[in-house]
């Protein structure tokens, strides 16, 4: 690795963010070392000058140099992509130059560049694209590009004719911001730099990691600039936490607390009136609680109408789009919407039927620091309860789920939209055994190999949504074939000769899932001369949709990062096996335990009398982990495979 370059150049070079032609060229010597050198292109120099103005409007400068070093290299670079979101933001290349290897150069008609709607699924508005072709490049050619921006949040924005009220964000005079400083191709210096008006106080912080900063009196504002070099591609690890747990970054903004968004977010919600009551709304209101008793299960009926019954699909209204919350009347009339258009109409239901209720922001995929830089992009319910405290409800995770906050959201934070204003909060990790699996195995192994008998599965909680999804999302002449082909997992030989799973799987309100096989498999035990081999059924491969951890790899022995799993869970498998007569298991008995800040295993097998007796019990504690919780998980789960090797038995 190369050191640090000239702290006067960088300065010079960050006066300006349109600086002369060809001012990367000592990242260039930089990028001749042999840590770049078998990358296929890689960035000499990603720079970002903001200027603040008091609205809290950012106008963005954002500069790009990279190398192309192979073929791979020119063909991943050919074009330049660039998203924005129009409602708030309009994007422009300024510039884009190509120096080529032979000494070349080109510099790009960047009126030639395409802007068009970005690809959407789900969630319709309005996004787009800019787009520039380079053309061909060949190994040794540097890419100059700036793309001008104006506007706030992660919406990249050009400046133009057109009213620019709609680049003030949401919470005027506010400015935050969040930024990456990681990237999947090795970057010789990456800088950022902002500058506010000298009364604008500004809040940050570096995460996961180093910079050089500063902050300096420039031309009557303040400047902070920070600055990286040699940023390698970040080392990732399967099934680790986002990258924004885990990565450097940076984190400011002007807002003092979480409690002034809060009151903020709660203020422009009311003044808009989202959750107005509605004639026929309120209809609906008063048919689903009759009856119902309890403030729960007045709660639990209109959640679970409003997850069942709004679809979601988004599409825009227009102008406040985001943070404003649609109204009863558009999300009852639509039954369609986003996130933030389903809580809103559990709110305005919650509301009708003499609740206090308000909308809460949270992050989905990662946590939120304190720093108040929101990058929310979920919204969700809170409910004050006869209690006084506020129960978090999420109507849009919980279709078809015995749940109310749907624990795939666990240790996730939010932050309640309430008129007393609220501070950051985060949801408690759920116990495994509020989504347990169990299942329960009866079989009888023939002298010639063939399996009989029978087992039945229960489950709670996700994982009673994960097994019950055929019943409640699919086809009804699917459900049985779904059934035979969780056998055939186990045996392409399988034959399912009946199932149960009740009169109506699809009331997944009335209690957990509970499904009984009856089958044989033929030749399920391999034969050898007075021995057999064969493996537990219920260890074999049955279910294994819910079993997310099973997709983890415990071969890694150690972790740098934390890790994530579907959800905490209990597995609980119990099978007995009937053995042809004068037949023993060959191998000592098993009995054995572990605790752990991750996981807790138990497990056993042995033979009594003519059977033999297999349990396992795995309790998987969390959903996001600790590098620290890697090897209790690891050692747990690994204990809890093992006991789906081969058993051999012997006359």
């Amino acid at each position: 690795m190369r050191k640090q370059l000239s702290v006067t150049f960088a300065c010079l070079l960050l006066a300006s963010a349109t600086a002369s032609a060809q001012s990367w060229k000592p990242y260039e010597e930089a990028a001749k070392g042999k840590a770049y050198e078998k990358s296929d292109c890689v960035t000499l120099l990603d720079s970002t000058l903001v200027s603040v103005q008091p609205t809290g409007q950012g106008s963005f400068a954002v500069c790009k140099v990279m190398k192309v070093q192979t073929p791979k290299g020119a063909v991943a670079n050919r074009v330049i992509k660039y998203d924005y979101d129009p409602l708030t933001a309009h994007a422009e290349f300024k510039r884009v130059t190509v120096y080529r290897a032979d000494g070349k150069v080109e510099n790009l008609d960047v009126t030639k560049a395409c802007d068009y709607a970005a690809p959407a699924r789900a969630i319709y508005w309005g996004a787009r694209q800019i787009m520039l072709e380079v053309e061909a490049l060949q190994p040794g050619d540097v890419i100059d590009y700036e793309i001008a921006k104006k506007g706030f949040t992660y919406a990249l924005l050009g400046a133009g004719d057109e009213d620019e009220s709609r680049f003030i964000p949401p919470m005027r005079g506010q400015f935050y911001d969040i930024v990456p400083f990681w990237s999947s191709e090795p970057t010789v210096r990456k800088v950022y730099k902002v500058t506010v008006p000298m009364e604008k106080e500004m809040q940050f912080q570096f995460y996961q990691g180093e910079c050089a900063s500063s902050m300096r009196y420039e031309d009557g504002r303040k400047a902070y600039t920070f600055a990286m070099d040699d940023m390698m591609p970040f080392a990732k690890e399967p099934n680790m936490v986002d990258l924004f747990d885990a990565a450097p970054k940076l984190m400011m903004s002007s807002t003092p607390h979480w409690k002034d968004k809060s009151l903020w977010f709660n203020k422009v919600n009311e003044d808009y009136g989202s959750f107005a009551p509605l004639p026929e709304a309120q209809k609906k209101v008063d048919e689903l609680i009759k009856g119902k008793k309890t403030e729960m299960e007045k709660i639990a009926v209109l959640t679970h109408w409003v997850a069942d019954n709004i679809r979601y699909s988004g599409i825009s209204m227009g102008k406040g789009e985001g943070y404003t919350l649609h109204n009863t009347k558009m999300n009852y009339t639509d039954r369609c919407g986003v996130c933030k258009d389903i809580a809103g109409t559990l709110i305005s239901f919650l509301r009708m039927a003499g609740f206090e209720a308000y909308p809460a922001m949270t992050m989905a995929g990662s946590r939120v620091e304190s720093i108040p830089a929101d990058h929310f992009n979920h919204c969700v319910t809170v409910v004050k309860l006869s209690n006084g405290t506020y129960m978090p409800l999420d109507p849009t995770w919980v279709p078809f789920c015995r749940e109310l906050w749907s624990s795939a959201e666990q240790q996730q934070n939010y932050l309640p939209g309430v008129p007393e204003g609220s501070d950051l909060c985060i949801t408690p990790v759920s116990d495994p055994e509020n989504h347990y699996v169990r299942i329960k195995a009866d079989n009888r192994l023939d002298a010639d190999g063939t399996l009989r008998g029978t087992f039945t599965i229960t489950a709670e909680g996700q994982s009673d949504s994960n097994i019950r999804r055929i019943f409640t999302t699919g086809f009804q002449s699917e459900w049985k074939n779904t059934m035979e082909r969780q056998l055939l997992a186990v045996s392409p030989k399988a034959k399912l000769l009946s199932v149960d799973y009740g009169k109506n799987p699809k009331d997944y309100q009335a209690a957990p899932i509970q499904i009984t096989f009856r089958y044989e498999i033929p030749n399920y035990a391999l034969k050898g001369e007075g021995e057999m081999f064969f493996r537990p059924l219920v260890m074999n491969n049955l279910y294994n949709q819910v079993r997310s951890y099973l997709r983890i790899d415990t071969s890694v022995e150690n972790r740098k990062y934390g890790f994530k799993d579907g959800c905490s869970r209990l597995m609980e498998l119990d099978e007995t096996i009937q053995l042809p007569a004068g037949y023993k298991l060959a191998s000592a008995d098993k009995n054995e335990a572990m605790q752990g800040t991750g996981a807790d295993f138990e497990g056993s097998l042995a033979q009594k009398g003519n059977k033999v007796l297999l349990h396992n019990k795995l309790a998987l504690k969390k959903r996001v982990y600790e590098a620290s919780d890697w090897e209790s998980f690891r050692n747990a789960v690994n204990a809890h495979k093992a006991y789906g090797e081969y058993l051999v038995i012997k006359k």
